[in-house]
């Protein structure tokens, strides 16, 4: 009897204990999904974007070495010191693909200098001096309502509304120079940055190169390049990847939760050359890209739409709900920092 009820007790911990085995490996089989949590941050006001980015194209095309480019670039020191930027010019000279001397202007704001932390922001200011990409006045400077305006109308609305927030991480806001000054791509419909490298983003490469010693690094950087156009893409950029992809990833989650998935793809795209490679490379700042950067229907590879480098580079092609995207994305994640 006793014999009998020992085997009894040892047969229900045989059952229990395999019982148990399996509850474990069904719930390892299925692992709770993480769930982001989003501190919301201030509002974003797409419309007043759109108006920094009229008062830049009503200077005209914003070329180096040009009255344009002085005016606008006064005009942008002024805005800054308006919302309280700390603000500071870093000049010099770099040379052009064709051997031209050109004065370089990096227009630099920032907001609680102070702070132990610090991100950069930034966008190039100047624009295409010709219109290789057009079928009409080639030779022409584009007026860069994309490529040139949208980066820096962005950041500065971005700019007038942290510096009316408390938050206690600084921001270094940065408006590159000749950055479209790249060698020409006449007679192909297919814009390869990469083949003409170092002749890009020299004003980048000379801030980059020129550092102070004692200069306090940002924590990580975000670029934003043609940041306006309807139905604008951007991808996960490979460069991006690489040196920043815990940032990218993070970003691109909180722009699909905050709505604008359809902006933000989860498509890989091949490296680029433009500002952030230097930043990246030289000043060894994880910084990512945030630029319109699509697989053409016309050639089928990526590219940087229609208007890219030529007239119809123009308000036109501005659309509101994509500066609201990318503005309301980027400034809700620095509240999440």
């Amino acid at each position: 009897m006793l014999l009998f009820k020992r085997n009894i007790l040892l047969s229900l911990l045989i059952i229990f204990s395999f019982s148990s085995c399996s509850n474990t490996t069904k719930s390892e089989e299925k692992p709770q999904k993480k769930i982001e949590k989003w501190v919301e941050g201030a509002e974003f006001n797409a419309d007043s974007a759109y108006k920094f980015i009229v008062n830049q194209v009503n200077y005209g095309p914003r070329v180096p070495n040009t009255s344009n480019h002085e005016k606008c670039g006064d005009w942008l020191v002024s805005k800054l010191e308006n919302m309280g930027c700390q603000v500071s010019e870093q000049k010099g000279e770099v040379i052009a693909f064709n051997g031209a001397k050109l004065p370089v202007r990096n227009i630099i704001g920032n907001l609680n200098p102070n702070s132990k932390t610090k991100v950069l922001l930034c966008a190039h200011w100047d624009t295409r001096p010709f219109a290789d990409r057009d079928s009409n006045n080639i030779n022409q400077p584009i007026i860069g309502a994309n490529d040139g305006a949208s980066g820096v109308g962005v950041l500065l609305e971005i700019a007038r509304v942290f510096a009316k927030d408390s938050l206690e991480i600084g921001l270094e806001i940065i408006f590159f120079d000749v950055e479209d000054y790249g060698a020409p791509n006449y007679n192909s419909s297919f814009f390869d940055l990469n083949s003409m490298n170092d002749t890009w983003c020299l004003g980048s490469q000379f801030w980059c190169y020129n550092l102070d010693a004692n200069y306090q690094k940002p924590k990580f950087g975000i670029l934003l390049d043609m940041v306006g156009a309807k139905n604008a893409v951007f991808p996960k950029e490979e460069i991006s990847r690489q040196y920043s992809g815990y940032h990218l990833n993070k970003i691109w989650k909180l722009g699909d939760y905050l709505g604008y998935g359809k902006y933000f793809k989860k498509k890989i795209a091949p490296p680029l050359t433009d500002d952030h490679t230097y930043i990246n490379k030289l000043a060894q700042i994880p910084t990512l890209d945030i630029i319109h950067y699509d697989i053409s229907p016309f050639t089928n590879r990526y590219d940087f739409g229609r208007f890219h480098h030529t007239h119809q580079d123009n308000l036109d092609i501005i659309e509101i709900k994509t500066l609201k995207a990318v503005g309301q994305t980027v400034l809700t994640y620095l509240y999440n920092i």
